[in-house]
């Protein structure tokens, strides 16, 4: 009698100590190891920095206290608004400028002059316009995430292969049709690159914008641990803008594994 089983080959277990997570920890953990070293010794004063066993203990009272969990959630409201608006202007700006002759005379080089004023220069003109309340922190950011986005959407669409446009008037698709079907997915690597920089610069431009009267979020206590000389409280809070900033990050790159399932680049191991 045939045996009709198929023999599953043994899927090969890799090693931790060769998994990506694995390595990419390593240099983190020795940073924070010498770091610890460096302060024990009295090699630099703790009024300057802190050993890192100091900023955890700061944190834990940060957190005890209830200001870490207030502070976290304003400052995410601050920058989940602010990335929504200037993402969702980058994207549709982007297109416009990417697609016509119009938008690439007339509304990309006004964008380009504003691309180059700093985010500090800004303040004291929104100040003015919006006042001290949440509306300037969160155009503050929308406008530090609107750039990177829209010139990687801009560069996204232009680097599409000529033929597929020209396909899509032969076929005579609709504007929605060939966004849907040729170009999103055509720029979408560019796409996803300019969000990866604009949530980066997101929590920069948080940093900023939390400098203007605030009077609740993380920069709130970073800035009052400043008054009060706290270093510990603030080495901790930029620490956690830090671990904000790899969290949001591995998020869009998983979303970015899993929409582009083609293979992107060569394999390292395919080189060796």
């Amino acid at each position: 009698m045939l045996d009709n089983r198929v023999a599953v080959p043994a899927v090969r277990r890799i090693p931790i100590y060769r998994r990506p997570g694995f390595l990419r920890a390593l240099a983190p953990v020795a940073l924070l190891l010498v770091w610890q070293i460096v302060s024990s010794a009295g090699l630099v004063s703790p009024k300057k920095l802190p050993a890192p066993s100091v900023v955890l203990d700061a944190g834990i009272e940060i957190w005890r206290s209830g200001q870490l969990a207030d502070a976290l959630l304003v400052s995410g409201q601050r920058a989940l608004w602010g990335f929504l608006l200037g993402a969702g202007l980058a994207l549709i700006l982007g297109t416009v400028a990417a697609l016509g002759t119009i938008g690439e005379y007339v509304l990309d080089p006004p964008l380009q002059m504003i691309r180059t004023i700093p985010l500090f220069g800004l303040i004291p003109l929104f100040i003015i316009w919006f006042g001290i309340g949440e509306e300037p922190k969160v155009y503050l950011i929308a406008l530090g995430v609107f750039f990177p986005l829209y010139l990687n959407t801009y560069a996204g669409i232009r680097q599409l292969d000529p033929k597929l446009l020209e396909l899509s008037r032969t076929l005579r698709l609709s504007l929605a049709e060939r966004l849907r079907l040729l170009i999103v997915p055509g720029a979408l690597p560019q796409i996803l690159v300019g969000v990866r920089q604009s949530l980066g610069i997101a929590w920069l431009s948080l940093v900023v914008a939390e400098q203007i009267n605030a009077s609740a979020g993380l920069g709130f206590v970073v800035n009052n641990a400043r008054e009060f000389l706290r270093t510990d409280i603030v080495i901790f809070g930029l620490l956690i803008y830090s671990l904000l900033g790899l969290v949001t990050d591995a998020i869009v790159r998983a979303l970015e594994h899993r929409a582009l399932r083609w293979p992107t680049s060569v394999d390292r191991r395919d080189i060796r």
